[in-house]
């Protein structure tokens, strides 16, 4: 195969001849030279093309490329006069593999809303935002299957079609094979294809207890779905969520587990996507990359749900702070709360751990005294619960 922008640009080899296929993103012209900028989607970086005219379809092909635009370039890699570049290539033979309309191409060298980019779905990939998620989500799915497997777990795949909603987590959507007029009657699902309501699973947690029974650690990792009609970034449709299961295993080991994770994902990422990372810094959520660095600089703070509620009432008393959603013990905290304690009083992740019994699911384990249970929740700066 041959080589990526990215792989060119990590380890450059000047005079080396190469062969680079990509999308024009800009062309200009000076002179007899084009300066071509095109972008194969490995990196956030372009590599600029210099071809010259004589070139034998400088005329005819080169001068009417425009943004859009596919070519295959083969020339040699040279060092780059021009500032914030450390190479170029010069072209020994550019062949245009198909051009874009410029009166008609939709994707400009300008900033597009993602409003607009929902219009354009087939080819928002290519945009700077869009691609820069598409490598940190790739990166991410990596570095967490690296984890596990580092750590002894297995991965097992557990039911997309399921009759179980697990722990009653979210409202499913239903899968049928009857057309919408068959499902009437007091068993309307009694003559579909499992002979009993199906849905989108939301959860595949309780395959995965059955599997560390047998196992000792394992953890899935794949699309859930949750049928809740709240337009909030807080409650995705669709999503992938990871599920660790381990035998043998209680609260505290549980807690090192899930703060290891996060503190090696994230560290993956900053090493191995940094271009991407400072365009969200730039552009999306300023601090960004000090936030994710502070993340995996110091241990998380660990406090039990009592010790929680006690610093929120002492800032709501004593500290005059006002919620939205008053504080009391019993209660299940809201984001604002979260938010709170990670950014404005431990400014770090927190986990909290032993809630009351009657706000979290029933397989829970009691805790003596039976008020709590043994559970936690991962609450992060800028989002609140993880």
């Amino acid at each position: 195969m041959q080589q990526t922008i990215k792989e060119i640009l990590r380890n450059p080899s000047i005079g080396r001849e190469l062969t680079v296929c990509g999308w024009v993103r800009t062309r200009r012209d000076s002179g007899s030279l084009s300066f071509v900028e095109i972008n194969d989607g490995s990196c956030l970086s372009n590599l600029q093309v210099i071809a010259d005219s004589g070139l034998e379809n400088f005329a005819d092909e080169i001068k009417k490329l425009s943004t859009g635009s596919s070519v295959e370039v083969c020339g040699t890699l040279v060092a780059s006069p021009a500032k914030g570049q450390e190479v170029e290539l010069q072209a020994g033979k550019v062949t245009v593999l198909g051009y874009a309309d410029p009166a008609t191409y939709p994707l400009q060298k300008k900033r597009h809303s993602f409003e607009f980019l929902r219009t354009i779905t087939h080819l928002r990939p290519r945009t700077n935002a869009l691609g820069a998620v598409s490598r940190l989500r790739s990166a991410l799915g990596s570095g967490i299957h690296e984890f596990f497997a580092d750590h002894g777990f297995y991965q097992v795949h557990t039911p997309i079609i399921t009759t179980s909603d697990c722990e009653g987590a979210g409202e499913m959507f239903t899968v049928t094979a009857l057309d919408t007029g068959q499902l009437g009657g007091p068993d309307p699902f009694a003559n579909d294809f499992f002979g009993r309501r199906a849905g989108l699973t939301v959860s595949g947690q309780l395959q995965a207890e059955v599997y560390a029974m047998a196992l000792g650690r394992v953890y899935t990792f794949g699309p859930t779905f949750r049928a809740e009609n709240s337009n909030t970034s807080r409650h995705l449709a669709e999503f992938w969520m990871v599920e660790p299961e381990m035998a043998f295993c209680d609260l505290a080991c549980n807690m090192d587990v899930a703060e290891s994770l996060i503190q090696t994902v994230i560290s993956k990422i900053l090493d191995s996507c940094p271009d991407d990372l400072n365009l969200f810094d730039r552009f999306v959520a300023k601090g960004l990359v000090n936030k994710l660095e502070t993340t995996c600089a110091q241990p998380f703070v660990r406090l039990t749900y009592t010790e929680a509620i006690d610093i929120l009432q002492e800032a709501q008393g004593k500290g005059g702070r006002e919620f939205e959603v008053p504080v009391s013990w019993g209660m299940d905290m809201q984001a604002e709360h979260e938010r709170f304690l990670c950014e404005e009083v431990a400014r770090r992740p927190v986990i909290v751990t032993n809630y009351p019994w009657a706000i979290k699911p029933f397989y829970m384990r009691l805790n003596e005294g039976e008020k709590t249970v043994a559970a936690m929740d991962i609450l992060v700066p800028g989002i609140g619960e993880l």
